[in-house]
């Protein structure tokens, strides 16, 4: 089956091809404008410039293949709990029921955070998880969070929140931070590039409740590690340690509860290079490659196939 995935999120715009017979994936995205200085957009503009860039970015897909959808996804929630709501999903669940009556094909829906499972689970090569139970986390600006993932014959997954930031999200965290070191936003990349070039060691204990975290402290140290004078890489680093220690803390909470199921960990935050490399080694922990990590439709398209 070949599936045209869309996802409209708060930061990025993203269309998908994806033709199970031949592996052929197609992916296109594009970050929505930020100005400079501020960490983000209101509800009005992200739908205003996901409405713009959507026909542009479906067109790119297109412009690279004669194939055709059989049948097309899209994101409609940032998760999958009741009430979950985000208006800049309503640009690509327009789209989807638009193209699903003109072409006479089927359209299904998924939240968001199943979009970014989903990728994950694809890039890595790891399809075989979705006929088991696992845990993933989704860490990025807008959640940072553990559910229990469980096969389901309709909606190919389910999810059970069982763990989350109390506060501050992660990559509210990375961009707060990245801010106060004049990186561009979203950070981060830069944030990422920047802690590597510190040799501080630092030991921390973060501050976890019945499993979940807090990191609205990571802010703050940062801030004062700042104005002290201290080297900005030895910040990006407290603060890019503080939230892994944080998720080890999480994860370990699970692991004692839930047994050894495996983990599968998604979303922007993700792609920083410490934190692959300490989840991977400690836990064997699955993570999305060829950039699939941040916000993108691949997981729709993949999910609309099945």
């Amino acid at each position: 089956m070949i599936c045209l995935g869309i996802d409209t999120s708060n930061y990025t715009t993203s269309a998908a091809l994806y033709d199970s017979e031949s592996g052929v994936m197609i992916s296109k995205r594009r970050l929505l404008k930020v100005k400079e200085g501020e960490l983000g957009l209101r509800q009005s503009e992200a739908v205003f410039q996901h409405t713009l860039a959507l026909p542009q970015i479906i067109g790119e897909v297109f412009a690279e293949t004669s194939l055709r959808p059989e049948a097309v996804a899209a994101s409609v929630s940032p998760c999958d709990l009741e009430g979950s709501y985000m208006p800049c999903f309503m640009v690509g669940k327009g789209a989807g029921e638009t193209l699903s009556a003109a072409m006479g094909i089927p359209a299904r829906f998924f939240s968001h955070q199943a979009g970014h499972i989903a990728a994950a689970i694809y890039s890595a090569g790891h399809t075989d998880l979705l006929n088991k139970e696992f845990l993933a986390f989704h860490v990025s600006g807008g959640t940072t969070e553990a559910v229990f993932v469980r096969p389901d014959e309709k909606k190919v997954f389910v999810t059970e929140k069982k763990a989350c930031s109390l506060d501050l999200k992660a990559g509210q965290a990375v961009d707060r931070v990245g801010k106060m070191l004049g990186l561009p936003f979203p950070a981060g990349a830069a944030l990422d590039a920047l802690s590597l070039k510190s040799e501080r060691e630092f030991c921390i204990k973060p501050a976890i409740k019945d499993g979940c975290c807090s990191l609205s402290g990571v802010e703050n140290r940062c801030a004062k590690m700042i104005k002290d004078g201290e080297p900005p890489e030895d910040a990006a680093k407290y603060c890019v340690d503080y939230i892994c220690r944080a998720l080890e803390e999480m994860t370990d909470a699970l692991l004692e509860k839930y047994g050894n199921p495996p983990l599968v960990f998604s979303g922007g935050v993700t792609s920083n290079s410490l934190l692959r490399e300490r989840f991977t080694k400690k836990y064997g922990a699955v993570f999305a490659k060829d950039g699939l990590a941040s916000d993108n439709a691949a997981g729709l398209a993949f999910l609309g196939t099945l």
